[in-house]
């Protein structure tokens, strides 16, 4: 909080009479000017809907001040230094002429005195009639230090009505309180009391109540999807390269307010380049397992509409919400179908789109682990993979045979099969060139049959399915071969 009211204080001290205060939470946002106020050691008022303009401390309001018209009247002709904050004003009141105008007023009254008009609202923008005379300010969520004085009210509030089990330790709690960024402290503070209700107790399975809590924020646009995690880095066959680049990272993750004592960032993310059905959309679901953290998925097709400027408001809506849920994934399956290079049908919106992307990259502030996946590199901006965009690009390659026998020992267990019955080493011997998804294609095939007999799966019948399918490293030959090639040496293999 006390940067918050730092950062206010010295905007309203830099003479900028009227603010845009951007948050949906007007509730805390009156709380922070209110203390502003105090500092700063002038009157604080509030004005709304219901009551008008009042005062702090005071049980009456300002005569005749209920209609946002006269209520900005009353301040531009008023002579003393002050702190306003409008709060819930409507866009509609913006765009009337005659509102406009006295808001002129009062940004030229107050930019000559101590104090401000803050305006604050749900979803408010400002039209571009008023560009120049309302300066653009966005508050911060919720600080590490209100969340920690959030949680320690929830547990003393529902102590009172049952017993609570504190079952969690320092660090535990500093995972807890990391979790909860993105929430507004009413959001926090209902994703706690529940937690603690529901068995009355506070440990470290709360982490992933309070992750939950947050899929219907991430839904509410439809360009973000909140994805189950499911798989876990044991479902991964080979990869090792990979999951001891992750096991690095791990402490960082789960302790990141440590982290950054040490000096050491949130990792930013990892590009996986590779043959198709090698495990590239699997490992993004494992890593999300791995470091207990939710799951965005990036749906491309969402972000593109045909009005011009939308698609890049759009995404950047998506990155802001992902931002707000950090710590996060951010997974963006087949990366170069969202941001395919060399096309000029759509009219420049892919690359414009690409440049705020780009952007963000370079500038996010949350802790957003990106895992971007890509099968065809030819079609990927060169931009994407110069250093630094990423922390690392991984290749992801045909499985050799001891990792067939692996994914086909995972997929008979997944199926209620015993992997003892079969011979892994000799199917996996037949099954040269087959990617992880054709093996499990290959099992479910026989699977089908099995049931339609009534029997079950045979090592024969797998054997004989595996010689009847084509992969697709024989089918399409030239352009894998062509992509093994130009990774060799330009990735780091992640098998």
């Amino acid at each position: 909080m006390n940067d918050a009211v730092h950062d206010l204080e010295l905007l309203f001290r830099s003479r900028h009479g009227v603010v845009h205060l951007d948050t949906p939470e007007e509730e805390r946002a009156r709380g922070l000017l209110h203390h502003v106020a105090h500092s700063l050691e002038i009157p604080f008022f509030t004005w709304t809907r219901s009551r008008g303009l009042s005062r702090a401390g005071l049980a009456s309001s300002v005569y005749g001040t209920d209609q946002p018209i006269k209520a900005l009247e009353h301040v531009a002709h008023a002579r003393i230094d002050a702190l306003y904050h409008f709060q819930g004003v409507s866009e509609a009141t913006l765009r009337d002429d005659l509102a406009a105008a006295w808001l002129r007023d009062c940004a030229e009254a107050l930019s000559s005195r101590a104090g401000a008009l803050v305006l604050t609202g749900s979803e408010l923008s400002v039209p571009p009639s008023l560009t120049g005379v309302v300066t653009h300010a966005t508050l911060p969520g919720p600080s590490e230090s209100e969340l920690r004085d959030l949680l320690t009210q929830v547990v003393r509030d529902v102590s009172e009505r049952q017993h609570i089990t504190l079952d969690i330790d320092g660090d535990g709690i500093s995972n807890l309180i990391h979790h909860l960024a993105g929430l507004t402290l009413m959001e926090a503070e209902k994703a706690l009391t529940r937690a603690v209700v529901e068995d009355g107790t506070l440990n470290l399975d709360d982490i992933a109540r309070v992750a939950e809590s947050k899929k219907s924020l991430v839904e509410q646009d439809g360009l973000l999807e909140y994805t189950p995690v499911e798989a876990s880095m044991a479902q991964v066959a080979d990869l090792v390269a990979f999951k001891t680049w992750l096991s690095s990272r791990t402490a960082v993750v789960r302790n990141p307010a440590r982290a950054r004592d040490a000096g050491l960032p949130f990792p930013r993310g990892v590009l996986l380049l590779g043959v198709p059905g090698c495990g590239k959309s699997l490992a993004a679901k494992a890593v999300a397992a791995e470091w207990t953290l939710p799951l965005l998925r990036l749906d491309p097709s969402g972000l593109y509409n045909k009005y011009i400027g939308e698609s890049e408001k759009n995404f950047r809506r998506a990155m802001d919400t992902a931002e707000r849920m950090a710590p996060v994934i951010l997974w963006i399956d087949e990366l170069e179908k969202a941001f395919a290079s060399g096309g000029s049908e759509d009219g420049g919106v892919s690359q414009r789109v690409l440049g705020t992307f780009l952007s963000w990259m370079q500038e996010r502030r949350g802790d957003v682990f990106v895992v971007a996946t890509a099968n065809d590199v030819q079609r990927l901006p060169p931009e994407f993979l110069r250093k630094g965009r990423f922390d690392e690009v991984f290749f992801v390659d045909l499985p050799d045979p001891a990792t067939r026998s692996e994914i086909l020992r995972i997929h008979l267990e997944a199926r209620g099969q015993d992997p003892s019955r079969f011979p892994l080493g000799a199917l996996a011997a037949r099954a040269d060139g087959f990617s992880g998804s054709e093996l499990e294609q290959a099992i479910v095939s026989v699977q089908y049959a099995a049931f339609a007999t009534g029997g079950r799966i045979e090592a024969e019948a797998l054997a004989a399915e595996i010689a009847r399918t084509r992969p697709l490293s024989v089918t399409m030959s030239e352009p894998i071969s062509a992509l093994r090639a130009w990774a060799r040496d330009r990735t780091v293999p992640a098998n």
